[in-house]
């Protein structure tokens, strides 16, 4: 994670941009302690929810992140 000023971000704000564009984070600071008031990054669009079918509004699916299942695990073998 890249960090700078926010003088710094300021003045290489169209170059900072492209760098976010390019997956690069960033983290502004403030002050004389240079502590941290704001990070930049890529946030992507988050995807439609899916229906559940018949089961709409009964009940829901949450799956997380790191959610993990093997070819066989999938397949019942």
């Amino acid at each position: 994670m890249k960090t700078m000023t926010v003088g710094e971000f300021k003045t290489h704000f169209s170059e900072v941009l492209e760098q976010v564009r390019g997956g690069e984070k960033v983290a502004v600071t403030f002050g004389k302690k240079k502590e941290v008031v704001g990070y930049f990054l890529l946030e992507l669009p988050q995807q439609a929810k899916r229906n559940l079918g018949i089961l709409e509004g009964q009940a829901n699916a949450i799956f997380s992140d790191d959610f993990k299942i093997t070819d066989d695990e999938f397949l019942g073998l």
